[in-house]
């Protein structure tokens, strides 16, 4: 369990907690050991007031629909899959032979249940705080997307998967202009595909810049 404690940033006082954290109900089954849907039941209710009391203190001007619109995009099954998948989570899961070959590893109801079961298992090995920092750790750069409207709408991800599609691939972005004073500027960034420049957005701060660019690149192939 070291390599996983390494991955997610955590030692666990009891391992055996991380242990059942990430053991799938398949290879329960298979092997005669605990799952981990216990600890997911409790990840949930412990992952949804961390969010909420995250975005309530965040964001004081913001009615309650838009707060519940936020929290829901941030702790739904897509959101929490790619969370964990950037710290290879899924790879650590221990699946029963059957939900391996059919690629379980990638499922993105597995991956997000194995998600919350750990942060049930960090909350219990080392308190409300320590989840909160952890959770708050690894999901500030999508509170900030939801809260900019990208959660929703990832122009960037659909660029690229349109073009995955095809012959192309590869779409970089870089920064070519850069105007106003500190506290108001603007960023202009160009989209990049295999290195050939395509067109421009423009916006507060370089990631909507960045969306801003790729959504004019998809309407341009006709993606949106």
């Amino acid at each position: 369990m070291k390599n996983v404690e390494e991955r997610i940033g955590y030692t666990f006082k009891n391992p055996k907690l991380l242990e059942t954290a990430l053991t799938h109900s398949s290879y329960a089954n298979e092997c005669k050991k605990e799952s981990n849907e216990r600890l997911e039941f409790l990840g949930d209710s412990v992952l949804s007031i961390i969010i909420s009391d995250y975005i309530f203190r965040k964001l004081k001007a913001t009615d309650e629909g838009r707060l519940s619109k936020y929290r829901a995009t941030l702790v739904c099954e897509h959101s929490l899959s790619k969370v964990a998948k950037r710290i290879s989570l899924n790879k650590f899961i221990r699946l029963g032979k059957g939900e391996e070959m059919t690629g379980g590893r990638e499922r993105p109801s597995i991956v997000s249940d194995a998600f919350e079961a750990v942060l049930a298992s960090i909350y219990l090995d080392g308190g409300i705080e320590i989840a909160r920092k952890w959770v708050i750790n690894l999901m500030r750069d999508s509170i900030d997307d939801v809260i900019m409207g990208y959660g929703y709408t990832d122009y960037k991800t659909m660029l690229q998967e349109a073009l995955q599609k095809g012959d192309k691939g590869k779409v970089t972005y870089r920064t070519v202009l850069e105007t106003g004073q500190d506290h108001n500027k603007t960023f202009e960034v160009e989209v990049l595909v295999d290195n050939v420049p395509q067109n421009r957005g423009k916006g507060h701060n370089k990631k909507e810049a960045e969306q801003n660019a790729a959504h004019i690149a998809l309407r341009n192939i006709g993606k949106k």
